[in-house]
């Protein structure tokens, strides 16, 4: 292929891959199946890295990050970024009508917008592409995080249609609560302590340095709210207007947005989502009411903080008081020392609750909190309970100040405080019983060894009758030595000593997750096992050779070193492999990587291939194999006589459904 060639091609891919991503994330229709989509993006990341000379500044490949950012500039905004005035009260909004009714002589029409809880961006765009997406900061100067919000797939790199030549369009990114949870329930398998809210995570997101963690994370943006340019005569108008541009806004069909010409449908869309909000799919904390016409905002002004033409009216969040009986601490399997709060049972939300997380001792002491305690309640993002405040008023003359505690509650041992981390730890790493169990439960977790038979209460009966102190222990379990255990007839000892055998099959990647070094979860397991190839390699690694794994940070590099520094971790290891556990990867023919990063639900019966077969070659190719159908499903491999509700399900939730002759074309293409 020559320049010319290169150069045609990579405009046309650049062209069609951005209309792909618009219809996928923006309008929620795709045209075309993942994998051609990913076909597609792989011939364009060929010819850039052959050609990259031709590369476009808009590129799709931007979307999965990989630029470092040392430091991020400050940049001067065009237009400030004022606040809103705020009110948590209704009677203020109709003042507020009243009061600018009294200032515009004709009639006036208010458009109502979900307040968004996420974080402010100016994005400034020029012929069509974008240039520089800055955050809020101080209203007059925030953050050039340019190369952290072109991951974010529904926000154009290239527009459509009959755009402006320059202007700037704001919104609101924040993290949809979906894959905020899925975050926080990998930071716990990996040992690390969970994100507050998805506020804050997004906040942080958007100022991380490498652009491709931010582009797993999956935030997502609306945009509203366009200056330097207007082609309409009202604001409501001109969200309808940025939409044919190809940006993904707030939908009237959704009742994201609304239009009225009273007070009553103000007041009705507030109390819609008052009520509603706790089933959206991102937090959002109020409601935002403007005047729609943008004479009439011309005419009304601003005040030095903020337009007078808007107003957001904040939601308040459920508050109770209840009394604060007594802080206990939790030991998890990393050591790490969370505080709880035990409460006198109160109802909020629908829930009794009876505790709630401190998080840490810091958080203690910001709440300066005594025994007992008069405190407020609420429950951060609808869901967890959090105190977030004393009633300092009805504070007990004697009560005591709570000291966070200098000693392991389960062992005895001094907690450390590591520099720059906020939890305190248990270093008894062998002795500590809840480290112990947790570790071994780990191990023993579906992700890890799936050890058929084995669940917590039976780990807490071995470890009680000393029959094991570590996961290796298990390997030397005898068949009389279960049989005697509360509970555990002859069936289910010879299943758990089956099930302990069997998983001597396990592969190398999740016996290797299931070892609990910190930091290492699923994803890192896999990256480490396929790059090392075997524990021995992986042992010997040098911090710069670790470094040099994708996703590998020094953060985990430290960490694996760390745990592979331990004499009594590499027994451990030793032990597992004298009884045969798989330490090795072991190439297959026919392996691959073309599967990577998909999940497949393999249904039904097929010719060429067993079910076991047929999801054997999907995992030594990369793919993923899950057992029920879900948005996050990529395939379903649809065989004869397959059940009609699994078929249904994907076609409403548009996964890809693939025969098995369209799936043997994937694997030989």
């Amino acid at each position: 292929m020559n320049s010319n060639e290169a150069q045609s091609e990579i405009k046309k891919l650049t062209e069609e891959l951005n209309r792909h991503n618009h219809l996928y994330y923006v309008e929620s229709n795709p045209s075309i199946s993942d994998y051609d989509f990913d076909m597609l993006l792989k011939r364009l990341q060929d010819l850039e890295e052959q050609f990259p000379e031709f590369a476009s500044p808009v590129s799709p490949t931007k979307r999965v990050g990989g630029d470092i950012t040392k430091k991020f500039e400050s940049v001067v905004h065009r237009y400030p970024m004022l606040s809103l005035s705020n009110t948590y009260s209704q009677e203020e909004i109709q003042d507020w009508v009243t009061r600018i009714s009294k200032s515009i002589e004709t009639d006036i029409e208010f458009v109502c917008e979900l307040k968004y809880d996420g974080v402010a961006i100016g994005i400034q765009y020029a012929d069509g592409v974008i240039q520089q997406a800055v955050t809020r900061g101080d209203g007059s100067q925030g953050e050039n995080v340019t190369s952290n919000v072109k991951t974010i797939r529904t926000i154009p790199l290239q527009l459509t249609g009959d755009f402006p030549e320059d202007f700037e369009i704001r919104g609101e990114i924040f993290f949809p609560l979906e894959n905020f949870t899925k975050l926080n329930e990998q930071r716990r398998e990996d040992g690390e302590p969970e994100f507050a809210n998805p506020r804050n995570t997004a906040s942080g997101t958007l100022k991380m340095q490498d652009s491709k963690v931010v582009a797993e994370r999956g935030l997502d943006c609306f945009l509203y709210g366009v200056y330097g340019t207007s082609t309409e005569s009202g604001h409501y108008e001109m969200v309808k207007k940025v939409a044919d541009w190809g940006f993904k806004i707030p939908r009237k069909e959704d009742r994201y947005i609304e239009k009225t010409k009273t007070l009553e449908g103000v007041m009705n869309f507030i109390n819609y989502w008052d009520k509603e909000r706790s089933n959206l799919p991102f937090e959002i904390d109020g409601v935002v009411i403007k005047v729609n016409d943008y004479s009439q905002q011309e005419e009304l002004g601003f005040t030095a903080k903020s337009p007078r033409w808007a107003i957001a009216y904040k939601f308040k969040a459920e508050r109770v008081q209840t009394t604060l009986n007594e802080v206990t601490y939790q030991v998890g399997r990393t050591g790490a020392v969370t505080p709880v709060a035990n409460l006198k049972p109160v109802q909020l939300g629908g829930t009794t609750v009876k505790r709630a997380s401190l998080h840490n001792a810091d958080q203690i002491e910001k709440l300066d909190l005594h025994i007992p305690e008069q405190v407020y309640v609420e429950k951060g993002g609808e869901i967890i309970p959090k105190i977030v405040g004393v009633n300092f008023d009805q504070r007990d003359p004697n009560a005591e100040k709570i000291q966070f505690i200098e000693n392991c509650p389960e062992c005895g041992s001094t907690l450390e405080r590591k520099e720059g981390e906020v939890q305190h730890y248990c270093a008894n790493e062998t002795g500590c019983p809840p480290q112990i169990k947790g570790r071994i439960e780990h191990f023993i977790s579906r992700k890890a060894l799936n050890i058929d038979g084995l669940g917590a209460e039976t780990v807490d009966a071995l470890f009680d009758a000393n029959k094991i102190a570590n996961y290796a222990d298990l390997y030397d379990l005898k068949f009389e030595e279960v049989v005697v255990l509360d509970r555990m007839a002859d069936k289910s000892a010879n299943n758990l000593i089956d099930g302990i055998e069997a998983s001597k099959e396990i592969p190398f990647e999740r016996v290797l997750f299931g070892l609990g070094i910190r930091f290492v979860g699923e994803t890192v397991a896999k990256k480490l096992a396929k790059h090392f190839k075997s524990i021995q390699n992986l042992r010997n690694a040098s911090f710069d050779e670790l470094l040099t794994v994708d996703e590998i940070g020094e953060k985990i590099a430290n960490s694996i070193l760390f745990f592979f520094s331990n004499e009594q971790n590499n027994a451990l290891v030793d032990r597992l492999m004298e009884a045969g556990l798989n330490f090795v990867i072991v190439e297959k023919d026919g392996a691959s990587n073309k599967f990577e990063g998909k999940s497949f639900v393999v249904s039904g019966v097929f010719n060429a291939f067993s079910r076991p077969e047929l999801k054997e070659v999907i995992e030594i190719n990369g793919g993923k194999n899950v057992g029920s159908i879900s948005k996050n499903t990529d395939y379903l491999i649809a065989g004869d006589k397959m059940g009609p509700a699994k078929l249904k399900k994907a076609t409403d939730l548009g996964v890809a459904i693939v025969s098995e002759d369209e799936f043997i074309a994937m694997l030989n293409d």
